[in-house]
């Protein structure tokens, strides 16, 4: 390539202090050979976020700061989309920090295949031994299903990617992010780039580290809102439930079910009929199965492996609760 596009890597940015210094490092080390621009979206944060930012900023002329008020993620993508005009735009989490060599490769990538938009994998390590737990399950199919920007997999044409490198044409043809969307508005943009004519691309040299939420707690709030917000996209796009790739959002809500179901027709079974208490195979098959999996995830969790059953039980229930009491959000 003799001439490299502008760049510009958007980023939304809410309590982040002690992660958003990586990530903004991780950007400038890039060896891109044309100009780079970082907008740093920054929310209402209550952590010295804002501070961190500002420092930044002093350091490098390459980054600008945008002024996000409502703090949610397609706002702040889209304020900071409004503030630059750069022809590629990188979308990079202040929870994640880019491989060496990611944004030409994403640049390269996207000259080479013609694709509107083009990401790769979601790399997730962990430090603490609960994080490594997590890690391993959001890198299995046991923990988010066959995905491959989670688990890896061919480069070709994808449903969705993480992150991303896009054109900005296409994000001009869309019309941006759905700012009805606080998650899910990557799937939901990638599902209006496919369908107005455009290609999203998967490369599994594209690496992001990601670093899990670290704690049972957030973990769960995470997998609700993934669930919750998974279900308004196929509210809102209804086609989206009529394809084989879809049939794995619906793994984890049916087995709430099925556990939630075995619970009540085996109590019930203690005080009517003898025959109803075999319910109660439902909830423990499913523990035999959780446990007996977890077993596969021992290596790739290290000294997090006690922790593993516990993360693939929220990840999967908190998933599945969210998306059968998701609500129109309109």
């Amino acid at each position: 390539m003799t001439q490299w596009p502008a760049v510009t890597v958007v980023m939304p940015v809410l309590n982040e202090a002690n992660y958003l210094k990586a990530s903004v490092a991780a950007i400038l080390r890039q060896d891109y050979p044309g100009q780079i621009q970082v907008a740093l979206a920054l929310g209402p944060s209550t952590d010295g976020t804002d501070l961190v930012a500002k420092d930044l900023a002093l350091a490098d002329p390459r980054i600008i700061i945008v002024t996000n008020a409502s703090g949610r993620t397609p706002d702040g993508l889209n304020a900071a989309l409004a503030a630059t005009k750069q022809e590629i735009v990188v979308r990079v989490d202040a929870h994640s920090e880019l491989a060496d060599g990611y944004i030409r490769l994403a640049v390269e990538t996207l000259q080479r295949t013609g694709a509107d938009n083009v990401g790769g994998v979601m790399g997730a390590v962990g430090v603490t031994k609960f994080e490594v737990a997590v890690a391993a399950a959001m890198t299995s199919p046991l923990g988010v299903g066959p995905v491959s920007f989670h688990t890896g997999g061919k480069e070709g044409p994808a449903d969705t990617v993480y992150l991303g490198a896009f054109k900005r044409s296409a994000l001009v043809r869309v019309g941006g992010y759905d700012p009805a969307f606080t998650r899910a508005q990557d799937w939901e943009m990638n599902y209006r780039i496919r369908t107005t004519g455009g290609t999203v691309w998967f490369n599994p040299n594209l690496f992001v580290t990601y670093r899990p939420r670290n704690n049972v707690r957030a973990l769960a709030k995470q997998y609700f809102e993934y669930g919750s917000w998974r279900h308004e996209v196929m509210r809102r796009h209804p086609q989206t439930k009529r394809t084989i790739s879809a049939l794995r959002y619906f793994a984890p809500p049916l087995a709430v079910a099925l556990i939630a179901i075995g619970k009540v027709l085996g109590t019930v079974g203690l005080f009517m009929s003898n025959y109803l208490i075999w319910a109660y195979l439902l909830p423990l098959g499913y523990l035999a199965l959780t446990l007996l999996s977890s077993l596969t995830l021992i290596k790739r969790a290290r000294g997090g492996a006690l922790w593993v059953p516990i993360v693939l039980m929220t990840m999967q229930m908190s998933w599945g609760i969210g998306f059968l009491t998701s609500r129109n959000k309109r």
